[in-house]
């Protein structure tokens, strides 16, 4: 199997890929059947979406040289070939957000983890929230919203107050972040094959932006998100360090 070495430019990063340079044999990542990415979290999502963009989606064996490491292994240098022949793979499927500024813009783009939608100015977000073209919130007043993925519900959606989802579930969390009304909505799960949009209420005078992952759009009028089902990421983990394992054990840290 033809291997290619994506790299972090954080020193660590750089430092761990000139031995596995030295000891190992990588191809051009057009060449390659599979891909060995060095980095944190961040730097795993950054290559995941530079797949979905050219078109040519590959397994990722992660190792962490960054903070978290969630979605990595753990780095070591040796047994790289027999860890790769035996590690187990998982499949995500991204969210696709669809956006439009309060300019007309249209905007379109894939989150691995969660699409969020956040206050740009000390005053609350006023959204409506609709479901299946349904209204289920006439207005929601908070700091901001999310959507969320299994893969992506340990992450922001944890941190504000979102349930975990087993990875291999068809649902999504959809979390509000400092909701201030309804004072008691503490959010919901939805299942994948829905779609779930966002209406900016008086988006001029309370300005919002949505976030797909890394990637930001300013003053938002309306943002809409489903899960894009038909497209498959694929990550390897150690079989001792699982991704779903881990999503599980989660639920249990303190």
């Amino acid at each position: 199997m033809k291997r290619a070495l994506l790299v972090s430019p954080t020193d660590p990063a750089q430092d761990a890929a000139e031995r596995l340079r030295a000891s190992h044999e990588w191809v051009d990542l057009r060449d390659a059947d599979m891909v060995v990415a060095l980095g944190g979290d961040g730097f795993m999502l950054q290559t995941l979406h530079g797949m979905l963009g050219r078109g040519r989606i590959l397994p990722v064996f992660g190792m962490n040289l960054g903070t978290v490491g969630f979605l990595m292994n753990e780095w070591r240098e040796d047994g790289l070939d027999a860890r790769i022949a035996r590690a187990k793979p998982f499949t995500v499927s991204p969210l696709r957000m669809e956006a439009e500024t309060i300019d007309g813009e249209q905007v379109t783009s894939p989150a691995i983890n969660e699409v969020s939608l956040l206050r740009e100015t000390r005053q609350t977000a006023k959204l409506e929230v609709e479901v299946d073209g349904r209204v289920v919130l006439e207005e929601l007043v908070c700091d901001g919203v999310l959507v969320a993925t299994p893969a992506g519900s340990t992450a922001y959606n944890l941190s504000a107050q979102g349930p975990i989802l087993p990875l291999d579930s068809p649902l999504l969390a959809l979390t509000p972040i400092s909701p201030f009304r309804p004072r008691r909505w503490r959010g919901a799960i939805l299942p994948d094959s829905g779609t779930v949009q966002f209406r900016v209420l008086d988006p001029v005078k309370r300005p919002v932006s949505a976030v797909a992952d890394q990637q930001e759009v300013r003053d938002v009028a309306l943002v809409r998100v489903t899960s894009d089902r038909a497209t498959r990421l694929t990550l390897l983990f150690d079989p001792e360090h699982a991704l779903d394992d881990r999503i599980a054990m989660e639920q249990f840290a303190v």
